[in-house]
């Protein structure tokens, strides 16, 4: 299903952004850093191995192929705000 949403992420936890499977996305961190992780499946990443950082006001606009090549099938993006907790615009189809 799409969406174009503000999603509240916490510290030291990932938080689904996608609630369907996708192929590319628009996310941006409001204001504060987040750690932004591509998996395959609704299944939580285990590390911050291979996560893009986003500092507050910094975003991503593309293919998920494009950010994570390395991760065949990627379908679904999540967040974990480092320190503080963070609001992220995220919008797909």
């Amino acid at each position: 299903m799409a969406q174009n949403t503000d999603i509240a992420v916490a510290p030291g936890a990932w938080t689904l952004l996608t609630d369907s499977d996708i192929t590319s996305i628009t996310v941006q961190a409001r204001d504060s850093a987040v750690l932004l992780k591509a998996t395959v499946g609704a299944t939580p990443p285990t590390t911050t191995t291979g996560a893009w950082l986003l500092r507050g006001d910094e975003g991503l606009v593309g293919l998920l192929t494009d950010f994570w090549p390395g991760v065949s099938g990627a379908n679904r993006v999540y967040a974990r705000a480092l320190n503080f907790p963070a609001t992220v615009v995220v919008s797909h189809a």
